[in-house]
Formats: structure tokens, sequence, C-alpha cells
């Protein structure tokens, strides 16, 4: 990791072969390989057999991997390690939100609304829209220009879904609560109310905690 950062490697740039790793930090060639294996399962290295070894993306993939078996392996009590999840990402949505109100300008706050009718479209039809769910909460939050918030926010909504999806839950059993609950946010922000937009986004994350928890006992 250090070599890759002395020499300023980015994502994808080719790694030095075995040979120069193991002269150059003074290792034995297992020792090389090991540690290799190691970077790459946490998507630092990207092993491409044939043709070498390469920067990965350092991408939140081990993350997300790491809180779905966590969260799965709670023994009976998934939804305790899965509130906690939602508990996280609740706090840091309600400090975001709070960043963001207030600075939307017309067109943002039209692309949001523009994604909630879709959300009310879906609802009306059957059709489950956790995709919309997931691309409201990212433009929400793209005028901060901070690479690292989507990634977050998209590393907790997966986790959420592998979850849901192991366990067998529905979609949303409340879809035209969940359509309010984002418009009360939209709502909040064209009127510039910064604690509005928190509070809408606190009972956002209070549904989605009561439909995990009325699932895992089976009531729809």
């Amino acid at each position: 990791m250090q070599l890759i950062l002395d020499r300023r490697l980015r994502a994808g740039a080719p790694l030095p072969t075995e040979a120069e790793l193991m002269e150059s930090l003074g290792v034995s060639r297992n020792s090389v390989r090991e540690a290799l294996k190691a970077l790459q399962a946490l998507d630092i290295v990207e092993i491409r057999h044939g043709y070498g070894t390469y920067v990965g993306e350092a991408s939140l993939t081990p993350l997300v991997d790491g809180l779905t078996f966590r969260t799965l392996a709670q023994q009976g009590d998934d939804t305790g390690a899965l509130a906690e999840i939602l508990q996280v990402r609740e706090v840091l949505e309600e400090g975001l939100v709070r960043r963001v109100t207030g600075t939307l300008s017309d067109a943002e706050l039209a692309r949001l609304e523009a994604v909630v009718e879709r959300m009310e479209k879906a609802g009306r039809a059957g059709r489950p829209f956790p995709e919309l769910d997931r691309e409201f909460h990212e433009l929400l939050y793209a005028s901060l220009g901070n690479a690292l918030v989507p990634q977050l926010l998209g590393a907790f909504w997966t986790v959420f879904r592998r979850v849901a999806g192991v366990r067998g839950w529905t979609d949303d059993p409340t879809p035209d609560v969940t359509v309010r609950r984002h418009r009360d946010i939209v709502i909040a922000l064209r009127a510039g109310d910064v604690e509005g937009a928190q509070k809408a986004m606190a009972d956002h994350f209070r549904g989605i905690e009561a439909r995990a928890a009325q699932e895992s006992r089976g009531v729809g």
C-alpha cells in the first residue's frame, strides 16, 4: 500500500512485477503474493490473470460484503443489526439534508419532484420502485459535489436490499406512504425549511425501520 502511495499510482495503473516488488520491498515471493491477495480482497489491487496486477478502485465493496454478512449472521436478530445500519444512514442523511436545504436550484428540486412522481406512478401500477428511491437520495445530495456521499449511501442501500432479498421481504408493503414521505422532504426543501426537511427525513427512516420489523415478524 505504501509503495502505491509513494509512487502516486492511480486506479488502473499497472503495478511492478512480482520480481520487482520482491526486490523493492526486500521480501519473498510468497510474501508478495499473500500481500497482493489481501489487497485484492480490499479492492486496493486488481489481479488480471495473464495480464498483470493493477491498482484497484478501492471501492466500498468490502464494506458492503462485511456489513451484509454481519447483519445476516445475527442468528435470528438481523432486524436489530439492520436497525443499526439504518440509524447510521439516518444520522448521515439528516446532517446532509440540513446542508442542502436552501441551496438547491429550481431545476434540482424539479428533478426530485419528477422522481417522486415516477414513484407514485409505479406504486399505482403495483410495481416496486427501490431504484427510484435510491435515485432520489443520490440526486438530493449531488449538488454537494462529494464523491464519497453517494458511495456510502449506495453501500447502506445495497446491504438493506441484500438482506431483504435473502429474507424474502417484500419491496414495500406501503408504497403510498413511501411516496408521501419523499414528497414531504421535497416540500420542506422548496420552503427552505431546514427543521422540516430534517424531520421529514427522520420520518422516512422511521418508516423503513418499522417496515423491516414488520417483515421480520411476517406482517405485510
